[in-house]
């Protein structure tokens, strides 16, 4: 617990819970849970779009501005998805 425990425990703890209610672990592990689905979904997307791209491209129907905006885009995609899990209700 953040308030009783010591310096070194919680410099070394991966997760400190600073207040004492120990109710609050299911929730770091269902954020954890959601974290973890939205990570892959971001992989998925981007591996998915730049395949499309690399495709295209080879076939000579995407110019390189175009994989680069693609790039750009997935990129922000991936942070926008990210940012959902803020709104998220635990």
């Amino acid at each position: 617990m953040g308030d009783l425990g010591s310096d070194a425990t919680i410099e070394t703890a991966d997760v400190v819970i600073q207040d004492d209610k120990p109710s609050k672990i299911a929730m770091v592990i269902n954020i954890g849970k959601q974290t973890k689905r939205i990570l892959w979904q971001n992989i998925t997307l981007a591996f998915v779009i730049k395949a499309i791209v690399l495709l295209l491209g080879a076939g000579g129907l995407v110019t390189m501005w175009e994989a680069v905006f693609a790039d750009v885009g997935v990129a922000l995609l991936a942070i926008l998805n990210a940012v959902r899990i803020q709104r998220m209700k635990f």
